[in-house]
């Protein structure tokens, strides 16, 4: 799933938002994707960043994403701003989807800033096939910061509504729109204020799907201890210590093993659990999938038991 992508075109989209139209460095098309898919940019000094694809056609055999330059980038979106030109050729990893876009009879769709990228293709879909009854809410501070604002109001659709703070008196009333939507699947990606209030407001969190941009930073329900991880194919035991991932433990125990986050929003190290109990501390996985406990990302997640069984990918 690693690539050579060459930059085919470039426009801005917002005061600080920048497009870019990806194609095979030989010319040769991309495969087609999924709404709520992302790509790995690798990037110069060993970045990886990834970013949702967010193209109209996403069978035209390119790739587009949009990349918001962060104030507090650490050399990521300012190298996309500043230094990838069209012709440049990069290496990207994917398409990945770790939100995809399941069946429901109602949904509500939240965006925030740059969340907007993820959840534009899922309206576009939901809107073509004309099947589902939805809302889609769009939040920005003002319309000269918000990615294909242009395209969104063209659709003239009363169930859109697009809320820029500087027009309104405060913020999104969450409350009032999350009480209309007791029954309806919840998509919402945006900042952590946004995303955390959605998940806390929600009466049903089963029916809530976030995807953030960084980790929530929850208080953690235990505190850090060490404990032992068993690799299940060699019965080598590795100890994590209480300051120190199990990605970490099992790095400095020379195991190669694939992430790209660190931060437990990606999905990258995802590694099956054959026995023992993690505490999962990530923002992949939903709460359905940490009760099974089948899976858990090494990069963030520890463990309630003394010792946990992982198979590790091949």
């Amino acid at each position: 799933m690693s690539r050579q992508v060459r930059v085919d075109g470039r426009r801005r989209l917002a005061d600080d938002v920048v497009e870019l139209r990806l194609t095979g460095a030989g010319g040769e098309r991309l495969p087609a994707w999924e709404p709520g898919a992302h790509v790995v940019l690798g990037l110069p000094a060993g970045l990886n960043r990834q970013y949702s694809l967010c193209g109209a056609d996403r069978e035209d055999g390119f790739w587009t994403i949009a990349v918001h330059r962060s104030p507090t980038s650490r050399g990521g979106s300012a190298y996309v701003h500043d230094e990838l030109p069209v012709g440049s050729v990069i290496p990207v990893e994917g398409p990945y989807n770790n939100f995809p876009l399941v069946h429901a009879d109602r949904y509500l769709f939240l965006a925030g800033g740059i969340g907007i990228t993820p959840i534009l293709s899922m309206v576009r879909q939901v809107r073509a096939a004309g099947v589902a009854d939805f809302e889609f809410v769009y939040c920005g501070r003002r319309r000269s910061l918000m990615a294909c604002h242009d395209e969104i109001v063209s659709w003239a659709d009363s169930r859109v509504t697009l809320h820029a703070d500087d027009e309104h008196e405060g913020l999104l009333n969450l409350p009032a729109l999350l009480g209309r939507h007791r029954e309806s699947t919840v998509y919402c990606c945006g900042p952590e204020g946004m995303t955390r209030a959605v998940e806390d407001l929600a009466l049903d969190p089963s029916l809530v799907r976030v995807e953030r941009f960084q980790g929530s930073q929850r208080t953690p329900a235990t505190d850090d201890t060490g404990f032992d991880v068993v690799i299940s194919d060699s019965g080598h035991r590795v100890r994590v210590g209480p300051d120190q991932s199990i990605l970490e433990a099992l790095e400095s125990e020379g195991y190669d093993l694939d992430f790209d986050c660190r931060d437990g929003i990606c999905g990258t190290c995802e590694t099956r659990v054959v026995k023992g109990l993690p505490e999962h501390r990530d923002d992949v996985l939903s709460a359905a999938e940490h009760a099974q406990n089948t899976v858990m990302m090494i990069c963030v997640s520890r463990a309630l038991s003394e010792e946990l069984i992982l198979e590790l990918p091949e």
